[in-house]
């Protein structure tokens, strides 16, 4: 969650490029990675069942498609503000519906999603802003709880390659219904960086290690790592020299990790395979 942080230091690069077919290629070259680690791994042990499949289109659909629909118009409606703060808080959300949560966990999640507030700011929102934005915390949530289910049978590099591969053909045609015959065209050199850099870090890296986490923490656990998205941001910004950290910023950002050390404190807990 650390590494999505840091998308802030690359969108400069790719604002100009057209949204969803930037977002198609940047999953078509993921997949091709991930797929081809697969196949280094060995055969495949699990065949995919229908329930599999049935998980996996979901997953694609509301964790990657429409999550990137929702923050692409709620940016348009009311700017980026308003998303990250909303998005802000998938801790608590995990914690609540992801099982009986402990007292702590919840104390916990209530500290990273005030730190993550605090650190990005309310801003201001339209009622439209705020209803994409809402529509992306759903499917953040989903990107999280559809893939439990398949991660103790396919494991993360096939669950990720799937759900990656899947969300092409899915964004293809949304950009072809909005944007015609201007979805695609040859990236300029820093256009192709940017691409480069979704492709490989926010999505295969960042993907596995979450997907890799899950299972072993659990979603309430793994959901308090959500909170350092603003805090990744906030580093980038530093070391490439985009800004100077507010107070708020870096009060936002201890509260963050202090409620991340409080939720984790009790200890990893491994999933059973089902």
């Amino acid at each position: 969650m650390f590494l999505v942080g840091t998308l802030t230091a690359v969108s400069a690069l790719i604002a100009d490029y057209p949204v969803y077919g930037g977002q198609a290629v940047r999953y078509a070259a993921a997949a091709a990675i991930l797929l081809a680690v697969a196949r280094l791994r060995g055969p495949a042990t699990e065949r995919l069942t229908r329930r599999d499949v049935a998980l996996l289109v979901a997953l694609a659909m509301t964790g990657l498609v429409i999550f990137n629909v929702a923050v692409i118009e709620s940016a348009n409606a009311s700017g980026p503000t308003l998303a990250g703060t909303v998005l802000g808080t998938v801790p608590l959300v995990l914690a609540l519906v992801g099982g009986r949560p402990s007292p702590r966990v919840v104390a916990a999640a209530a500290v990273v999603v005030a730190g993550a507030t605090l650190a990005t700011g309310l801003g201001s929102g339209t009622p439209a802003g705020l209803a994409w934005s809402l529509v992306a915390l759903g499917c953040e949530v989903c990107f999280s709880l559809l893939a439990l289910p398949l991660l103790p049978r396919l494991g993360a590099v096939r669950v990720s390659a799937y759900a990656c591969a899947l969300a092409v053909p899915l964004l293809v045609a949304i950009g072809l219904a909005l944007d015609g015959g201007g979805i695609l065209r040859p990236p300029t050199a820093a256009e192709a960086l940017g691409l480069g850099y979704l492709a490989v870090v926010i999505t295969v890296i960042a993907f596995l290690l979450w997907y890799t986490g899950l299972p072993r923490l659990g979603p309430q656990r793994a959901g308090l790592l959500a909170g350092l998205i603003p805090v990744g941001s906030l580093v980038t910004t530093v070391v490439l020299g985009l800004g100077t950290p507010t107070t708020a910023d870096l009060a936002g950002a201890g509260l963050v990790i202090a409620g991340i050390v409080l939720g984790l404190r009790g200890g990893v807990v491994i999933s059973r395979k089902t």
